[in-house]
């Protein structure tokens, strides 16, 4: 009969269950909860702005409906026959370009923002001067007690 160490059992689960929880409460998985929330809040946005703006405009200059669609000539005419949506193709391409564009810019004030930190960081740091740890302070203590008796 294999006997089971109780306790080393209740430390590991115990350690699996702090690694998670540690895991959950980080920043990164906090931030991209609301990252997820707000882009489809933000897409949204983007498909009534192409949707009520952008295909009306297009369409007004080009004067055609550009929700279109194209019968298959295969299929039966009418309401059952099938249609290729290029409209609806389109207006995908358009959303997808128009969140990539906003997503960028949004980026990349963010990284202007983290290197400006940064360096505001590095900078702190070399005005500041390096503390001494304890032994080396002791050891130049030693040695300006040692150049003293020399110089006697």
């Amino acid at each position: 009969m294999v006997k089971v160490d109780k306790e080393a059992v209740k430390k590991k689960g115990k350690g699996f269950i702090t690694e998670f929880k540690d895991f959950v409460l980080k920043g990164n998985v906090v931030d991209m909860a609301i990252g997820v929330i707000i882009g489809t809040a933000f897409a949204d946005i983007v498909n009534a702005l192409t949707k009520d703006f952008i295909n009306p405009l297009i369409s007004s200059i080009g004067g055609a409906e550009f929700g279109g669609k194209i019968h298959l000539p295969w299929t039966p005419a009418g309401e059952a026959g099938q249609y290729l949506l290029w409209g609806d193709f389109l207006t995908a391409i358009v959303n997808f370009l128009i969140m990539a564009f906003v997503l960028f810019l949004i980026l990349k004030v963010f990284n202007k923002i983290i290197d400006a930190g940064k360096k505001k960081l590095v900078k702190e740091e070399e005005k500041a001067p390096a503390k001494k740890s304890d032994e080396v302070v002791l050891l130049e203590e030693i040695r300006d007690l040692l150049k003293k008796q020399n110089k006697k």
